[in-house]
């Protein structure tokens, strides 16, 4: 009954702590949509579709990341915490269409 009471006092604590979610889609070489829209300070998990046959890596200096993303598959990138800014990010096998950006904005506003 301990452990019980202790599950039942935890578990709207791990409601809290999941990451937020957030969802890109790679269709024509392009990032859709090109920019999203972050809270500073918390950990972001970006989950890609790369709907195109062909492979595309999303690649960002500024964010420190880089994930091949076979043709018609899914990758998970993890971001943050973040400070308040805009961050590029592009497709590397097509950086001239391939372009976004994630905004990170103060969670008050």
């Amino acid at each position: 009954m301990k452990y019980f009471n202790l599950v039942l006092l935890l578990l709207p604590l791990s409601i809290y702590a999941a990451d937020a979610e957030y969802s890109l889609v790679i269709k024509d070489h392009k990032f859709q949509p090109s920019e999203i829209t972050v809270p500073a300070g918390k950990k972001v998990k970006l989950v890609i579709e790369n709907q195109d046959a062909t492979p595309e890596e999303f690649d960002s200096y500024e964010l420190s990341r880089e994930k091949l993303i076979a043709g018609h598959s899914k990758a998970t990138v993890y971001i943050g915490p973040l400070k308040v800014g805009k961050y590029a990010f592009i497709g590397e096998f097509n950086e001239a269409t391939a372009k976004g950006s994630v905004v990170v904005q103060d969670s008050a506003q």
